[in-house]
């Protein structure tokens, strides 16, 4: 038996009030397949869903999803599938999820899926208690059944930060990527680990931990080892002593 969402209230953010300017190049731009694209015009429609979801951070070619974006651009998925299934997808759990805390996870979620901050900290533990009970997919499902994500994303268009800025305010709110990659608790475990042992002395040199140096010199060893008899079977095979 699932456990229900718990109760939350919406606060006062810019996505809530209703917007009548004119759209401009502070406004964001959307990308929708809902008319018939051509492929150009998909491939700039995928690269603006694998920034809203991945950020400039992890646009790697190896975060590429190609299965998907087959199926999106012959029309076997939508939007919305394509979106659940880069956020399932091995690359951004192992990037994202493994990583992060419950309440970092979704939080990270809420912004790029439903294109705003969470509420209040509530929304933050309501979320995660969906992410531990149902996982990783469940979390997902949770905010692309929404009825918040299809009144403003639908089935076509990809998510985007909504109203950032407010033509009044004299700043907007920070983009989402600001949002640094990886939260304190995993620092924390890479500070255990030995690193970051020396940053607060300006002077002094960073070193990596012990372990990994010696890491470093086996391989360094190992590979020159490699690379010195490969060279010397070369010599020997050009002299006719040996055949490769």
């Amino acid at each position: 038996m699932s456990i229900p969402l718990l109760d939350y209230s919406p606060t006062s953010q810019n996505q809530r009030v209703v917007g009548y300017e004119i759209s401009g190049e502070e406004q964001p731009k959307i990308y929708s397949s809902q008319n018939l694209l051509s492929s150009t015009e998909m491939d700039v429609l995928i690269d603006a869903a694998y920034r809203q979801i991945f950020n400039e951070q992890q646009m790697l070619s190896s975060n590429r999803q190609r299965e998907l974006e087959s199926q999106l651009r012959s029309g076997q998925i939508t939007v919305r599938d394509f979106i659940r299934g880069l956020v399932l997808s091995a690359t951004f759990q192992r990037r994202n999820y493994e990583v992060s805390n419950n309440y970092r996870f979704a939080q990270m979620c809420v912004q790029r899926l439903l294109g705003r901050d969470i509420y209040q900290e509530q929304e933050k533990l309501a979320l995660s208690i969906v992410l531990a009970t149902s996982g990783s997919q469940g979390l997902v499902d949770q905010l692309l059944n929404s009825e918040e994500y299809i009144s403003n994303f639908g089935y076509d268009t990809v998510p985007y930060q909504r109203r950032r800025i407010l033509p009044q305010r004299d700043m907007g709110e920070l983009p989402f990527a600001r949002m640094p990659r990886y939260g304190a608790d995993h620092r924390n475990v890479l500070t255990s680990m030995g690193y970051f042992s020396n940053q607060g002395e300006s002077s002094a040199p960073y070193y990596p931990p012990a372990k990994v140096l010696l890491a470093g010199k086996i391989i360094t060893i190992a590979g020159a080892s490699i690379l010195g008899l490969g060279s010397v079977a070369v010599a020997l095979a050009a002299w006719g002593i040996i055949s490769l």
